[in-house]
């Protein structure tokens, strides 16, 4: 299905957030997720299906000083 990541257009055939951050290699990692504008908290990301033409954002935290 066509969904967009960080305003890119991308193709998934996840299911779900977990799902598709396992495939983009984030499954590991610690991240923010938003799904059309809406947080989503790490232990939602699995029962959050995907659907076509979503939009998603991941967002990686960054240190600064």
């Amino acid at each position: 299905m066509k969904i967009v990541v960080n305003g890119e257009p991308a193709d998934t055939r996840s299911g779900t957030l977990k799902d598709l951050l396992a495939e983009l290699g984030l499954g590991d990692a610690t991240v923010a997720t938003a799904l059309n504008g809406a947080m989503v908290r790490a232990a939602r990301r699995e029962a959050t299906p995907i659907d076509e033409g979503d939009r998603v954002e991941i967002l990686a935290p960054m240190q600064g000083g």
